[in-house]
């Protein structure tokens, strides 16, 4: 790496770049993520992935064909330790709109969640509530959270594999009392690609460990497989979100989503002739008269 051509490096984290701002690009038009006037919390966490999603998101905002504000809301659970200074530094520096909004939400998983019992789910769910709320009353249009495409298909397997269910997370989603609208604008960015530009733009990035940086390890499980069908088929991953935007319910098994029940048979058309030869008899115990010439029905 020390003897790289320095305008080398430069021209590859450009490039990168230009592939991140292409692909959130195309997700927010493919799903009309943001529209004119939208005024979008951006939900940040402190890792790499919001981070990128709100760099992005100030970029995009200079050159996109609407216009739209970007606020940056960051929820202080009120870890131990959590270095509370970071974000609005960093949202200072920026000289963006931002809220620092506080609600413990470490006690009360602390008391809920079985000790040596994962606390992701809980977690999720009180951090989602009030981010929710809070949209609301500061006339936030839009939520954007910085999950990205690794993150959605795992979620596909976690589902399948330990719910039974065909779900993941979508790139825009309205929630269940249809008072918000999530977006995901990193939907159809790598988890690698976010790395490298996380590396690059040095971000000042705050870890999770609300639970003592534990995993949960169902996902990690997941994350792993999806890895090593990285490495040894490139493009898998890619291929498996890609499903998710391409599928056939009459080719699964849901009753709701296709009328199984009635599949009536229509032949009063004639058969259009395959690409192969017919079948011939060879032996039966039935009159060959009884077999019908399909191509030939008036």
């Amino acid at each position: 790496m020390a003897n790289q051509d320095p305008r080398k490096i430069i021209h590859e984290q450009n490039k990168l770049e230009k592939r991140l701002r292409n692909k959130v690009g195309k997700a927010i038009a493919e799903y009309n993520m943001i529209e004119e006037g939208d005024v979008v919390m951006a939900a940040i966490s402190g890792g790499k992935d919001s981070f990128a999603m709100l760099d992005i998101l100030l970029s995009l905002q200079k050159s996109a064909p609407v216009k739209f504000e970007v606020i940056a809301v960051n929820l202080d659970q009120k870890q131990p330790g959590f270095p509370e200074h970071i974000l609005p530094e960093y949202f200072e520096s920026l000289n963006i709109p931002y809220y620092i909004v506080d609600k413990d939400t470490y006690s009360i998983v602390k008391e809920k969640v079985p000790e040596g019992k994962t606390t992701c789910g809980l977690c999720s769910r009180l951090r989602r509530g009030t981010l929710y709320s809070f949209a609301e009353s500061i006339g936030a249009t839009k939520i954007a959270l910085g999950h990205h495409l690794d993150d959605i298909v795992e979620t596909l397997f976690l589902n399948m594999f330990h719910g039974a269910k065909l779900s993941a997370m979508p790139p825009k989603l309205r929630s269940d009392d249809k008072r918000n609208v999530v977006i995901r604008p990193l939907a159809f960015c790598r988890e690698k690609d976010l790395i490298k530009f996380a590396d690059i733009k040095k971000y000042p990035i705050i870890p999770c460990n609300l639970c003592g940086s534990q995993e949960n390890l169902q996902r990690q499980a997941i994350k792993a497989m999806l890895l090593e069908w990285d490495k040894k088929t490139p493009g898998r991953v890619e291929n498996i979100f890609n499903a998710m935007k391409n599928v056939s319910p009459s080719q699964l098994a849901d009753i709701s989503l296709f009328d199984f029940a009635n599949l009536p048979i229509d032949r009063k058309e004639a058969r259009k002739s395959y690409d192969f030869s017919e079948a011939t008899v060879s032996s039966t115990n039935l009159d060959d008269s009884l077999i019908i010439d399909v191509t030939n029905i008036n």
